[in-house]
């Protein structure tokens, strides 16, 4: 299985205080990988159900504008992702 990378941190400053920015590589076959899951999950599911695979850089960025992963239903992630146009973090075809 493809993994994402750690995210990488640089700090430095700048005429308006301190900057802290913080990077994620996402590949190409990390997305392909996702691809496969989307059209392997056409098929019967089990008890686990992979519906998506989100960046952390990407639930942080939610966290700073008030939308908690950690408390949201599967629904409301994956309307935040079509919103966002981050289908492709998506996994599933199917309905949640």
């Amino acid at each position: 299985m493809t993994k994402l990378t750690d995210v990488t941190w640089a700090i430095g400053d700048n005429p308006d205080g301190l900057l802290i920015r913080k990077d994620q590589e996402i590949t190409s076959d990390y997305l392909s990988q996702l691809s496969d899951d989307r059209l392997a999950s056409k098929g019967r599911s089990n008890d686990f159900h992979k519906i998506a695979s989100i960046p952390v850089v990407v639930v942080e960025k939610w966290l700073r504008e008030g939308f908690d992963i950690y408390r949201e239903d599967a629904k409301a992630i994956l309307k935040k992702l079509r919103d966002e146009d981050l289908t492709a973090f998506i996994a599933t075809t199917k309905r949640v």
